[in-house]
């Protein structure tokens, strides 16, 4: 199926490493020019270096300022998707979370995307033709004790995704949410190898894996790549009638309807 992105222009959040990195090298093998972000200028050089293509542009999103250097970066390019992937899960609880760890995690989660979107959203509306997807979790649906501030702020990066959506009804931008549930990245491989061996699950991935996702109905974590699958299409012309979604990629381990 041909997505029709070789004559678009995506800006991936993020994508320096881990899931954006994953997204930007699908995007560019579907023919689309992709902005590679790093948190600073080594960072993006280095992805660019490993995808072999793209644009390296830089910023600090997780602050202001570093926003303002982002969009600043792609003021010379016609972005016509952006992928706000940026993001951070940083431990805490509700008995040892400060108000720092709390501001912290909306500033990653739900105001680094607000930024870029702002800055970004008078050209997207000027647009024939616009994508904007944000990544958030199916925790904002069912959030755990743990890590409350991450939730909390993912939940409203669910809430906001859908006001953008009706804010562009009638344009021609398409907006929406991709809730992936425990993705398998390098590091998430690692803990579990870790934590499997030293319960004696066995040393082998495949073995250590049935156990960690015998909960998940299609008993195996759900890649990287598969996730990034799913955001081409939301790039694509053929996802035109999607729009205001929050599409969860989770194996099935989240047993509801709506």
């Amino acid at each position: 199926m041909d997505f029709h992105l070789a004559d678009k222009t995506a800006l991936v959040t993020g994508s320096y490493r881990g899931t954006g990195f994953a997204i930007a090298e699908t995007l560019l093998a579907e023919g689309a020019k992709v902005l590679v972000h790093g948190l600073d200028a080594e960072q993006a050089a280095a992805a660019v270096a490993e995808l072999g293509a793209g644009i390296p542009v830089h910023g600090d999103i997780s602050h202001e300022a570093g926003c303002q250097t982002l969009l600043d970066a792609c003021a010379n390019h016609s972005v016509q998707i952006l992928i706000n992937n940026y993001g951070g899960a940083d431990p805490s609880t509700w008995l040892d979370s400060s108000s720092a760890d709390w501001h912290s995690a909306f500033e990653k989660n739900v105001l680094s995307a607000q930024r870029i979107t702002q800055g970004l959203l008078p050209a997207l509306l000027a647009s024939p033709w616009a994508r904007i997807i944000n990544l958030g979790t199916v925790g904002s649906t069912r959030p755990n004790s743990r890590m409350p501030a991450y939730y909390a702020s993912k939940g409203a990066l669910a809430t906001m995704t859908l006001s953008l959506a009706k804010e562009v009804a009638g344009s021609a931008v398409r907006v929406n949410l991709v809730s992936p549930g425990i993705i398998l990245t390098p590091e998430v491989k690692a803990a579990y190898l870790k934590r499997g061996q030293a319960k004696g699950w066995g040393d082998q991935w495949v073995e250590i894996e049935a156990k960690v996702a015998a909960d998940i109905p299609t008993r195996r974590i759900t890649r990287r790549e598969e996730v990034a699958a799913l955001v081409a299409f939301l790039c694509s012309e053929q996802s035109n009638a999607i729009h205001g979604q929050n599409l969860r990629i989770d194996g099935g381990q989240l047993d509801i309807l709506t």
